[in-house]
């Protein structure tokens, strides 16, 4: 590439390549679409080859813009580096953090990255909250410094460091029949219709081991893509479910749902804080670490 590429005109590129969207881009460098596309012309005729490709709606990568891409993240990635280093020397008073985080930490992570924000005023935090897969495609990308899952990936060579219980309970609503017996036998429970997660949802495959080591299978009623909608779900009776003990506290102090009890449950889990293996951790992110590590030994249940 000669020389002419401006600093902008890659981070406008990272960020397109990144979000799959010029739309997104914009919206993310307060920029206009119009600057965009500009910008991005510019950068297309002094590499000389295609970068992008626009089918429907989506961006695609070329070879070449894949190339780009995973050179633009190591330059933008040494001078992370630079700009923590300096940062750690003013005592953190500046800095950026990134975190991803799957869906059912969505009920406490955004108050621990608050009260974080309050002790570092001067570090710009952001959080995206998405389902297990997209956390883990942007894992595998390396997009990310920090992440929060339920169970971490075992084809990704990752550190996780365990910061909070997270028990998943059997579900239903107050008047279900199964509510107030004790210690309900699981092949009962494979009876009841079934209200679940996506396919590939962390919960949903702890449910299925557990079932499937007692030889059992689960009768599905239906799929839904969120913890809200499940909830909703079985306060109407349509069925039961297993979810995070940490979504449904409001739910159980309102005795809108209850816990059922019964054999196996609860499934002891934990949180756990990811990063890539071998990944030169920021003092952002080793700031963050060590906050939440300490923030959540008195976090309940």
């Amino acid at each position: 590439m000669r020389h002419h590429a401006t600093f902008r005109q890659l981070e406008i590129f990272e960020a397109i390549a990144r979000l799959g969207s010029f739309t997104r881009a914009a919206e993310e460098l307060y920029l206009t679409q119009p600057t965009i596309s500009m910008q991005m012309k510019k950068l297309t005729d002094i590499v000389g080859v295609p970068l992008l490709e626009q089918i429907g709606k989506k961006v695609y990568l070329t070879a070449a813009g894949r190339e780009l891409a995973h050179a633009c993240r190591d330059v933008f990635g040494i001078i992370d580096r630079f700009t923590m280093a300096i940062a750690e020397q003013q005592g953190l008073k500046k800095g950026k953090l990134t975190l991803m985080a799957v869906t059912t930490a969505s009920y406490f992570a955004p108050r621990l990255l608050g009260e974080f924000s309050d002790m570092y005023p001067g570090i710009e935090v952001s959080l995206t909250v998405t389902n297990r897969e997209q956390v883990l495609t942007s894992l595998a990308e390396n997009l990310a410094d920090l992440y929060i899952l339920g169970q971490p990936p075992e084809d990704i060579e990752v550190v996780a460091r365990t910061f909070m219980c997270n028990p998943l309970v059997v579900l239903a609503a107050p008047d279900h029949p199964l509510a107030g017996q004790e210690n309900i036998p699981l092949a009962r429970l494979a009876e009841e219709p079934w209200l679940l997660r996506e396919p590939g949802s962390g919960t949903r495959k702890a449910v299925e081991r557990l079932f499937a080591e007692e030889g059992l299978e689960l009768r599905p009623r239906m799929a839904l893509g969120s913890n809200e909608a499940i909830k909703q779900a079985i306060a109407g009776g349509l069925g039961i479910s297993v979810l995070s003990q940490h979504t449904v506290l409001p739910e159980l102090a309102t005795r809108r749902l209850c816990i059922l009890d019964a054999k196996g449950f609860p499934i002891r889990r934990s949180w756990h804080l990811v990063s890539r293996r071998n990944k030169q951790l920021s003092s952002s992110a080793q700031a963050f670490a060590r906050f939440i590590l300490d923030a959540t030994q008195t976090i309940a249940p």
